[in-house]
This record gives structure tokens, sequence and C-alpha cells, in this order.
């Protein structure tokens, strides 16, 4: 039986949701006025002069700011695409079979969420180097994989743990060949798995500043690092600017996956049998 909502309940579910999209868009009210402001200080609540000048810089060719954000969605999509090719066959093995040393596996694949970035990519900055790595965006994009790969394997595995091999089982019974068995019966199963999955990891290689400067040396100059070059520089307008453009992709991608976030689907943890 499914109990209807009561007054008190609603009340606290608007006010939780209310906290959480003001707690959640107020740090971005200054960001966005500084990108408008021409020289905003204390103790003035509005700033008394308002230019477009800011975004006119950011987004000419002069900022590089455009190229930057076009570097930053390549190596994010890539590092993507990359995380699911892994993470789906690696999530299959783990929430659906047991194996001997399954326990060490899950502990190292959430290693690189539990040890600082700068303390992972120190260790392989040796390896790069001797194998030509750094310095590239190839480079960049395989040290992305270290923190992107374990959310997706996280994820893939809690969706492999609730998924039912007979049904596979039946299709190949009656003269499915593997490649239709996989897309008409698996695909579209774990497909909220692989897009929550996959928004995480894009999410996670957009934001990354340390392992990308590590690696990439300064010469793969994604938005984070151009964004935090401007904010050390004292240039606040532009880094308004620049801050605006750096959280757009994230919150359209937000906006267009929003229904397979909620779901007991979407979600889960290593899979036990």
């Amino acid at each position: 039986m499914i109990e209807k909502p009561t007054l008190l309940s609603n009340s606290f579910r608007f006010i939780t949701i209310a906290m959480l999209i003001t707690w959640l868009i107020l740090p971005l009210i200054p960001l966005a006025i500084w990108s408008f402001a021409k020289g905003w200080f204390f103790p003035l609540i509005l700033p008394k002069y308002w230019s477009l000048r800011a975004w006119e810089y950011a987004l000419s060719d002069t900022a590089g700011v455009l190229d930057s954000l076009w570097l930053t969605i390549f190596i994010s999509a890539v590092a993507t695409f990359l995380s699911i090719l892994i993470g789906v066959p690696a999530g299959r093995a783990l929430g659906m079979y047991k194996f001997k040393g399954k326990e060490i596996v899950e502990l190292l694949i959430l290693a690189p969420t539990i040890v600082p970035g700068i303390a992972v990519v120190l260790g392989i900055h040796s390896v790069f180097i001797s194998i030509g790595l750094t310095n590239t965006v190839t480079g960049v994009i395989l040290v992305h994989l270290i923190p992107t790969l374990p959310y997706m394997v996280l994820v893939m595995s809690g969706i492999f743990a609730n998924f039912d091999a007979e049904f596979e089982d039946q299709a190949r019974s009656l003269g499915a060949s593997p490649i239709k068995t996989f897309w008409y019966i698996t695909l579209p199963a774990i497909l909220p798995g692989i897009i929550v999955g996959g928004l995480f990891a894009f999410l996670v290689s957009w934001s990354q500043y340390i392992l990308t400067l590590l690696i990439g040396g300064g010469r793969v100059l994604t938005l984070p690092l151009l964004l935090f070059n401007f904010a050390v520089s004292g240039r606040n307008d532009i880094t308004g600017a620049i801050g605006m453009i750096y959280i757009l992709p994230g919150i359209i991608i937000l906006l267009l996956t929003a229904k397979h976030l909620s779901g007991r689907s979407a979600v889960g943890g290593f899979g036990q049998i």
C-alpha cells in the first residue's frame, strides 16, 4: 500500500529542494555579477558600473578561451568513451561473478578515489616521461582515466548485480547472435547505468586540474588551467566570464540526463551474488 504524501512531508520536501538549489546557485551569483562588472569594490552590494568588456575578451581569439573549451570537451569526451569501453565489461565481471581476489580488485579500483590525485600522478609521472606521453593530449586523456574509471565501474557493477542473464540465454537459444543479444537485450537494460556513469566520468574529467597540469606540463591548456591563470592574476571580471563558460557544459549535460539520475537502477555499489 502506497501512503499519500502529507502536508508535513510535502513541506519538508519543498524546503529541502529549495535549500539544495540555493546552496548550488548562490556561489554562482557573484561569479555572474563579476563577469558583467566594471569594477566591484567593498562595501558596494552591486557594481556601480556594468560592462560587457570581460565577455568580449573571453570570446575573442586573443584570450584562447574557445580553444581551451573545445580541447577540454574533446579530452573529457574521449576519457568518458574509454571509461565506458573499459568500465562496462569490468562492471559486468564484478557485478555478476564471484572469483578469487575479487575484494582486492574492488579495493584497487576504488583506490584512486581515496588517494590524493597528486600522489597517484607523481607515481606514474616518470613512466609517462619515459614513453613520451608528458606534455601531450594523449597523456592527459590516459591520466584522466585514473579518476574516471572507478566511477564508471562502480555504477556498472551495481547495474549488472541486478541484471538477469537468463534473458541473454533465452535470446541466444532462439538463434540471436551475440551482437543482436547485446543490442536488443543487454544494452536497453544497462543504458541508464552507462548514461549515469558516463556523466560522472565526463564531469570528473572536465574538472581535472592537478592531473592535467602535471602530465600536460602547462602545454595542454584546458579550461580549468586557463581559469586558474586568470584567477591568480586578479582579473576577477574575466575570471567570472570564463567561470560561467566553464560551468555551462556541465549544466547542459545534467539537464539532458536528469531523468536517468533518479531510480534505483542507475545507482549501486559493487555487486554481490
